[in-house]
């Protein structure tokens, strides 16, 4: 045994996790929606949620990855604690896959010629080849997802390559001859450097292709790697349970602690079932038989669907339990938990989710500002003071989903790698300040309402009519805005601006009404800066829907966020017939209102 040798091997090694890594994020970023829709299916069939886990889980080729994600939508309330344990128990059988592919190191041997294009020697260089076409030369829709996965897995058969090798020249090397000894004789150290080793890599997929590697030494047998093979679910679930219990709630927390109760379980029945076997002399023809690549791939899947069979009746007491260990607790996020809660890390994995996430908490927070909007117009006419509690405490809540929402985009911000995910978290950070401003304008609006009850003042009934017909504007700008964000929907989007328009010259045209009414003494001095406040608030909404609208054109055309300036003036310059037409159309629409007799106070109040 040599440095290099050393030095080669961890190489490999090192090219192993990295292209396992890369294929798997990958995988998990292009199937990212489809992967939501799967695991939001899981229904109270257990075994359908044992199906949705194996197949997820052989998908995106990490069960951790799995269970993390079904922790965070435990935590969303999109599915239960109970569902959870199915998904759990087939994400642990369909961690086996990634084996069964390293197992194509067995076929360096095969003399039948088609099954040499299977060889790692093979695959590795085409699978890069591919992935380099499609990265360099092809563009197409997920061309470089594509690329990407087919890179991941070359790289993932070239360290196993460079491994191989290693091993290799490192067969009669004493203190490996001794390593293995030892795990013949002691199945606790065999089961502690298991644990040991998947914890430290966080991936059992990872720790059990090392073991396949180093069977290429013929220095193992199924009596020194049974123990190892237990040893490595355990450390691998210990590091998600980690994962799944910080920041997260109590049941999420718990999906980490079913996690580890299954593996002890698991430990327990394949130690029992094989001391058993092997007293009995069942195992006495491969017990201390060299086991290769094949067979790790093939015990590993055996033990993991036998364990998962046995102990599917047990999946109500695993619920059970997890709630013994972790206790409920208060939860202090109030009515908009379940929205608030779903802004969860484990989501930054799978960015459709997270967007998900980051677009219910956007629309319920837009909601929030919208109704505040009409609580404080409903305070200018009926002052109340219930109203403007509850004012006051959804503008606290319009706060927490704005400072939730930014530090869950900055921090989604690290794992979003594809030019759409980029422009959606563009779009969403831009629009979070948006909808936050929407809220303080309605507190603005309010206040107002507040100095005309503490000064015993009111608006002239011109006053009180004006500002309802600019209520009905802003309400059907506001209907645009929600529409153009909700379903992106770029009619609606572009109906805002001239809209937009018609408000701003309404504005005007309401300063210079007020300045005729305080000349003609038909409006008290004391309401002068109220009314004047009060239109640019006003004024300030629309601008902001008109922001909304914008922000939703440059997710729908990209090249439209580096020309926003020009693209608007060019509109109020008169150049596009649609901008003009409903410019037009609302203009004569809502200055005609203005021009119609002044509503009394009576239907004034009832506004």
């Amino acid at each position: 045994m040599d440095i290099f040798s050393i030095i080669s091997l961890l190489g490999g090694l090192a090219m192993f996790l990295y292209g396992m890594r890369l294929m798997s994020n990958t995988l998990k970023e292009s199937s990212s929606g489809a992967l939501k829709k799967i695991m939001e299916k899981a229904t109270n069939n257990v075994f359908k949620a044992f199906l949705l886990g194996l197949l997820v889980t052989a998908l995106i080729q990490s069960s951790t990855a799995t269970i993390v994600i079904t922790s965070g939508l435990v935590a969303a309330g999109i599915i239960s604690l109970r569902q959870s344990v199915g998904i759990i128990i087939g994400a642990n059988v369909g961690t086996t896959v990634t084996g069964q592919i390293i197992r194509l190191l067995d076929l360096n041997d095969s003399s039948v010629s088609w099954l040499q294009a299977l060889k790692p020697s093979t695959l590795a260089p085409v699978a890069l080849i591919i992935g380099v076409v499609l990265i360099m030369f092809l563009h197409f829709r997920k061309s470089e997802q594509i690329g990407g996965i087919a890179v991941g897995f070359g790289i993932l058969f070239s360290g196993l390559l460079n491994m191989t090798s290693a091993v290799t020249s490192l067969t009669d090397s004493p203190v490996f001859l001794q390593l293995f000894e030892h795990l013949d004789d002691s199945p606790v150290i065999g089961y502690l450097s298991g644990a040991g080793v998947a914890f430290v890599l966080q991936s059992s997929s990872a720790a059990i292709g090392i073991l396949q590697t180093f069977s290429m030494t013929g220095q193992l047998t199924f009596r020194g790697i049974y123990a190892v093979l237990v040893g490595i679910y355990l450390g691998d679930c210990v590091t998600t349970a980690i994962v799944c219990s910080i920041g997260a709630k109590t049941d999420a927390r718990r999906v980490g602690i079913i996690n580890i109760l299954f593996n002890l379980s698991e430990t327990v029945l394949v130690l029992g079932v094989v001391t058993i076997l092997h007293a009995f002399g069942v195992l006495d023809g491969i017990w201390n038989q060299p086991i290769y690549s094949g067979g790790i791939a093939n015990t590993n899947t055996v033990f993991n669907l036998g364990c998962a069979l046995l102990l599917f009746p047990a999946v109500i007491q695993y619920e059970k339990l997890s709630r013994l260990i972790i206790r409920d607790r208060q939860e202090n996020d109030g009515k908009y938990a379940d929205k608030l809660t779903a802004l969860n890390p484990q989501f930054y994995s799978t960015p459709a989710i997270a967007f998900s996430s980051g677009y219910d908490a956007l629309m319920t927070m837009f909601d929030a500002a919208r109704s505040n909007i009409d609580r404080a117009y409903a305070l200018l006419w009926d002052f109340n003071e219930k109203s403007l509690q509850e004012l006051n405490s959804e503008e606290d809540h319009i706060d927490v989903f704005a400072d939730r929402i930014s530090g869950y985009l900055v921090g989604l911000s690290s794992s979003v790698k594809s030019d759409y995910h980029i422009r959606i978290l563009n779009e969403y950070y831009r629009i979070t300040s948006e909808f936050e401003r929407l809220g303080d304008h309605a507190v603005n609006i309010s206040e107002a309402a507040v100095s005309l009850r503490e000064q015993n003042a009111s608006f002239s009934d011109s006053a009180k009519n004006e500002l309802m017909v600019m209520k009905s504007l802003i309400d059907r700008i506001l209907d645009l805005a929600r529409l153009s964000f909700e379903k992106r929907d770029e009619k609606a989007a572009r109906s805002i601006e001239p809209l937009e328009e018609v408000v701003d010259d309404m504005v005007n045209a309401l300063r210079d009404n007020h300045l005729k009414r305080l000349s003609r003494g038909e409006c008290s001095p004391v309401v002068d800066s109220i009314f004047l406040n009060l239109l640019s608030d006003i004024e300030r909404i629309s601008d902001i829907c008109s922001n909304i609208g914008m922000s939703t054109m440059a997710r729908i055309h990209p090249e439209l966020a580096e020309q926003e300036h020009s693209y608007i003036s060019s509109l109020h310059q008169g150049r596009d017939e649609n901008f003009n037409r409903i410019y037009e159309d609302a203009h004569s629409l809502y200055f005609g209102q203005l021009n119609t007799v002044p509503a009394d106070s009576a239907a004034a109040s009832d506004f």
